[in-house]
């Protein structure tokens, strides 16, 4: 079909509220039009850039090619972070690969972390040392303790289960949080985002 030498550009409608279809030709292509044209060029794994245009407290948005893509918080970072301003700004222009892209609802998800090696799989060579950490919180499961020495540092956990005596059979002192603790790394999953410690083996 032409029209004065034009070919209109036919756009796929769903029923109004009445049950009527209602379209029309258009003979320029309309922003949700150029939308859909870009959303349809993309794909899972491309890396894209964009400026952040909106940081909540789920994740940011990040503009590419005039659509707005979401980075939810665990696809910021590897390391635990408590709200996205911890990692990212407004305006700030970030890289991120592309996981999925929804063009029912023409929304796309992506993965900053996903462009980085991630840090605890090079924790898992410290398997078997003892080392000093600081207590970062104390829960009923355990005591969570900071084995890095820097911001987000990972933590790991001694668990409640662990015989509280030492090697002379002394109960080991209750740790209180921001205490210094000596603790040995007996395990890294990666997977999981688990790290397991124990405080008799180091006291051993």
């Amino acid at each position: 079909m032409a029209a004065d030498d034009r070919a209109p550009l036919f756009t796929a409608v769903m029923p109004d509220r009445d049950g009527v279809v209602r379209a029309r030709w258009r003979t320029e292509p309309t922003t949700g039009n150029r939308r859909w044209a870009f959303l349809t060029s993309l794909h899972r794994g491309q890396i894209v850039s964009g400026p952040v245009v909106h940081i909540a407290d789920y994740g940011i948005y990040v503009n590419i090619g005039g659509s707005d893509a979401l980075i939810n918080i665990p696809e910021l970072s590897w390391r635990h972070i408590s709200h996205p301003s911890d990692v990212v700004s407004l305006s700030q222009e970030i890289s991120a690969e592309i996981l999925d892209i929804g063009l029912s609802r023409e929304r796309v998800s992506m993965s900053r972390r996903a462009l980085h090696e991630d840090p605890m799989v090079r924790l898992t060579q410290q398997t078997g040392r003892t080392v000093v950490g600081r207590v970062t919180r104390i829960e009923s499961i355990g005591v969570f303790v900071r084995i890095e020495e820097r911001e987000y540092g990972f933590a790991g956990l001694v668990h409640a289960s662990e015989p509280a005596e030492g090697p002379s059979d002394q109960p080991l002192p209750v740790p209180q949080v921001g205490d210094a603790l000596r603790v040995r790394i007996l395990d890294v999953d990666p997977a999981r985002r688990r790290i397991t410690l124990s405080q008799r083996q180091a006291e051993a």
